[in-house]
């Protein structure tokens, strides 16, 4: 029963573990904004820069990047990182609130009125001139001497 409870919580401890490390990498990729990804490496430094105090389980963090490849929340590309577009789109959503809609305008007559103004006559663009590369003169031909007569 005890090793129950005690198994329990540890993957419970695991998955909040788990989480921030996630967290934490979606952080450093979207901050670094490498347009090929982010190496581990720079991930990593990007982190522990972070984090402060926390202790760095390396482990955690590897199973955290494996993980995300295989939920389809990265992207792996050699050895760079990046989010996925599916993954950009949850966070988008989730991000921003649902725009308000703006009020109509009170009197349509102004409207009509402003649309008159706006009406100008147009000018018409200035007729560009052509350019013509000069023609070359075909070169002279050379003359050829004819052969001196033997006497």
């Amino acid at each position: 029963m005890l090793v129950k409870f005690l198994f329990y919580n540890y993957v419970i401890l695991i998955r909040i573990i788990n989480m921030s490390y996630k967290e934490g990498i979606v952080k450093a990729i979207t901050e670094l904004k490498d347009r090929t990804g982010s190496s581990m490496q720079a991930i990593k430094k990007h982190m522990l820069a972070d984090m402060g105090d926390k202790k760095w389980m390396n482990a955690v963090f590897l199973k955290a990047l494996k993980s995300g490849v295989e939920s389809g929340d990265f992207v792996q590309n050699k050895n760079s990182y990046k989010l996925s577009a599916e993954f950009k789109k949850k966070l988008n959503k989730k991000s921003k609130p649902a725009p308000k809609k703006k009020a109509p305008p009170a009197s349509p007559k102004k409207t009509a009125a402003s649309k008159k103004k706006v009406a100008s006559p147009k000018k018409k663009a200035a007729p560009k001139k052509k350019v013509t590369a000069p023609k070359k003169k075909a070169a002279p031909k050379k003359k050829v001497a004819a052969p001196k007569k033997k006497v």
